[in-house]
């Protein structure tokens, strides 16, 4: 582990340069070097770091300011360097979340989507417990106004889709009856 002085620091862009005596030139050290610290480097501060080289270049790792409080939560590593076959298991990952979205959206099912179909009639102002309800077509529950017609027609009509879940029970998720 090397010790030198901050001699520059450019706080806006968080970088700077140490001067060593034990090294032949200035090193770069960047924020991320010194993330754990309980404050940003100062010019003047006294560094302690160790050396890598980056394309060609020496910059500071591992390092810390003489005097300053490290953060308690935080653990020094190696610099972190993602491996080629970390791209396959992204790849594998994305796939498999594309995949599963295609098969719980139908996306591969589109010409058999229901169509949708909605044909406005007039709604009774009063419906009275005898009266006797008629097939007339009306299929789906946004067209019932009671829980009482909808049923009648889930067991005398046909093609209606009410009853989801074939449990006999129609409009179940309806909030208006």
């Amino acid at each position: 582990m090397y010790r030198g002085q901050l001699t520059k620091w450019d706080n806006a862009k968080g970088f700077g340069f140490i001067k060593s005596s034990e090294l032949s030139s200035d090193t770069f050290i960047h924020i991320s070097a010194l993330k754990h610290m309980s404050r940003k480097p100062k010019q003047g501060d006294f560094i302690h770091f160790d050396v890598e080289q980056h394309k060609g270049k020496s910059r500071a790792t591992n390092a810390r300011i003489e005097g300053v409080k490290a953060n308690s939560s935080f653990k020094v590593s190696k610099s972190y360097k993602p491996r080629s076959g970390n791209k396959f298991i992204y790849a594998a990952v994305i796939v498999a979340i594309a995949a599963f979205t295609f098969q719980r959206l139908d996306l591969g099912k589109s010409n058999q989507t229901p169509q949708m179909q909605f044909t406005p009639t007039p709604i009774p102002t009063k419906i009275t417990p005898t009266q006797q309800f008629t097939c007339d077509g009306r299929q789906h529950c946004s067209q019932m106004t009671s829980r009482s017609e909808a049923e009648f027609f889930t067991k005398h009509c046909p093609n209606t889709k009410m009853d989801g879940d074939n449990d006999g029970i129609p409009c179940e998720n309806d909030s208006r009856f």
